[in-house]
Formats: structure tokens, C-alpha cells, sequence
């Protein structure tokens, strides 16, 4: 592919980043004031938090678990979850090491998990449960990112949406005993799964999981809507903990370079050149999505690449769908 035929299909994805990031209100807080709201609420935090983070081996993910090693000081249960134990070590080795004297083992450390697979996330979620009794905030941040269709696991789950839904689904079953143990010890509990708020798309109830109609659109559409749903379901359950779906924006990543399609591979250096001015780092989006989330009061909230809430902007939920859609995934996931 020439470099002139890779910057065609390059163009669309950078003025589709572009509009996304900066259709979104400027009554945001400036982001040195999330800095430093962000660093006092989490650095406050009463006795041994545990964070969570899936996809914490690089991106968004990787982000957030650095940001809450940051405002600790060390001092916080960190559980970077991923496919690379070499990348988590790489990652885990920056964190400030833990102060001294506060009475208590500080614990930095990775769970390896593929979570195009059900069984691997069940498998995941029981090692860190046997590790830790509650957790205070889980983060889900994984990607898969290709322009191929259905490309389905032994399970019988599309790969793009086990990973973008189905296994955040099997996380936040997995561990709710966790995070229902840090409510009943009177501290945090929230649940964030960072995706495409705000940017769903209509569903078919009678072809959830698309084994039928699936395409990328199809794909694109659905999972923001899962998600939406999925927050939704789990609070009603659930209405003392936080459950929020976000959208974060352009954000400056290894995505597109690790995409499975070897055509936006070849597209990476030219499409990454050109958004760079659209789009922000890892550590600026952690800011605003851990602002989202340590600032949400509603029990399901959905907010924006700043961290304010979206909603009913793009919403296509409705209790049928809900409804089904629960129903589906527990069927789905159950391994």
C-alpha cells in the first residue's frame, strides 16, 4: 500500500478524532484544577485502597493506574491486569515506592488475562479475589481495534465484542463480592468502563451478540449501548456502588499500531502524525476520567472525554432491551 493510498484511509479517522474532541463543552474545569482536585480526593483516601485497572498495560489504563500510584505516594493495592507481564513490570518499577511505617504491605502487581475469553476472566477475577477481600475502584480500558468482521472465539463470542463488553461484564460480576466489601467497610466502591459513551447506537434485541447482522458499524453501535446498559443494570443491583460508562476522547495510544487489520497498521505513522495535534496523552485523559468518576453522585453515569455528564445525549436503551441484554449475557458468559 502507498503512502498516498495509506493517507486516504488515514484522513477519516483524523477528522473523526478531531470533531470528537473538541465537540464537547468548554464550561469544563481547566485541567490543572482536576490535577489538583484529583490528587487531594485519592490522597485523602482513609485506609488501604485497592484499585483495579483492566487494560492497565498500556493506553488509558496504564494512565490511570499511574495516575492513583502518583497520588498515593505508593500507598494503595494496585492490580494492573493484562497480557504482558514484562510490560506491567516495566510500568509497576515508576510507581513511587510505598512510604514506611504506615502498618500495612503496600502491593503492586499484575494478573495476567486475555480477555477475549470468558474462562480467562473468571480465572483472573478469582486470583485477585483470593489476593484481595475488597476492592474500592475497578477500571476497564482494554482494546481491540480492527476493521475485519466477525471473528468469533472457541466460545462463540465476537473477539471486538468480548473484549469491548462481554469480559467487562464478567469483571464487574466476578468481583462485585469485593466491591460490596468496601461498601460494608464504609469506603469507595466505583466501577469505570472507559468505551464510547455517548456515541451508541441503536440494537436489535433479537440478534444480541450479532451472530446474525454483524458488521464493524454494527459492531461500533452495540457496544456503546451494551455498556450504557450494562451500568444501568448493575446499579439497580447494586445502587450503593458507582458504575460509569466514558468516552475519552482522542487520546494519544499504541491502538491503531497494534490494530489485528494489517492495513491500519501500515496507516498507523501517517494517521498518528497527523492527529497528534487533536489529541491528548494518556496522562491528561487519566486526569479527566478518574475526575468523572471520583466526582459522579448518580449510581449509573455516563460522562465525556472531560469528565462531565452526557446524559441522555446518543442514549438507545430502553427496559426491553435492558432486559434481554441481561438475560444474554448471563447465558453468554457463563463458563
Amino acid at each position: 500500500m502507498s503512502w498516498r493510498l495509506a493517507a486516504l484511509f488515514a484522513l477519516p479517522v483524523i477528522f473523526a478524532v478531531a470533531y470528537q474532541q473538541y465537540s464537547t463543552s468548554s464550561m469544563s474545569p481547566t485541567l490543572a484544577a482536576i490535577r489538583r482536585s484529583n490528587a487531594e480526593f485519592v490522597g485523602n483516601l482513609k485506609g488501604a485502597p485497592v484499585a483495579v485497572v483492566v487494560g492497565g498495560t498500556s493506553g488509558i489504563g496504564q494512565g490511570m493506574a499511574e495516575a492513583f500510584a502518583r497520588w498515593r505516594s505508593g500507598r494503595a493495592h494496585i492490580v494492573i491486569v493484562g497480557r504482558s507481564e514484562a510490560v506491567a513490570k516495566e510500568i509497576i518499577a515508576t510507581f513511587p515506592k510505598p512510604t514506611t511505617g504506615e502498618g500495612e504491605s503496600w502491593s503492586h502487581e499484575f494478573v495476567k488475562c486475555d480477555a477475549t475469553l470468558m474462562k480467562n476472566v473468571k480465572s483472573a477475577s478469582e486470583e485477585i479475589l483470593a489476593r484481595h477481600s475488597k476492592i474500592n475502584y475497578l477500571i476497564m480500558s482494554p482494546g481491540f481495534f480492527t476493521t475485519s468482521g466477525r471473528d468469533e472465539t472457541p466460545e462463540g463470542i465476537d473477539k471486538k465484542l468480548a473484549v469491548h463488553y462481554y469480559g467487562r461484564w464478567k469483571f464487574i460480576d466476578q468481583l462485585l463480592p469485593a466491591l460490596r466489601k468496601a461498601k460494608e467497610e464504609e469506603e469507595e466502591a466505583r466501577v469505570l468502563s472507559v468505551l464510547s459513551a455517548g456515541y451508541s447506537g441503536k440494537i436489535d434485541v433479537n440478534d444480541l451478540g450479532l451472530k446474525k447482522g454483524y458488521s464493524v458499524k454494527a459492531a461500533a453501535d452495540a457496544a456503546p449501548t451494551y455498556n450504557d446498559l450494562m451500568i444501568e443494570s448493575f446499579h439497580e443491583r447494586n445502587p450503593d456502588i458507582i458504575f460509569a460508562h466514558s468516552y475519552p476522547g482522542g487520546v494519544l495510544t499504541n491502538l491503531i499500531s497494534s490494530a489485528r487489520s494489517a492495513w491500519m497498521r501500515a496507516v498507523a505513522p501517517i494517521a498518528n502524525t497527523l492527529a497528534r495535534p487533536f489529541l491528548v496523552t494518556r496522562h491528561d485523559c487519566a486526569e479527566y476520567m478518574w475526575h468523572g468518576l471520583l466526582t459522579s453522585t448518580d449510581g449509573a453515569i455516563r460522562f465525556d472525554n472531560h469528565g462531565e455528564n452526557l446524559e441522555g445525549k446518543r442514549y438507545y436503551g430502553s427496559e426491553e432491551a435492558k432486559t434481554k441484554l441481561w438475560e444474554h449475557t448471563v447465558d453468554a458468559t457463563n463458563v
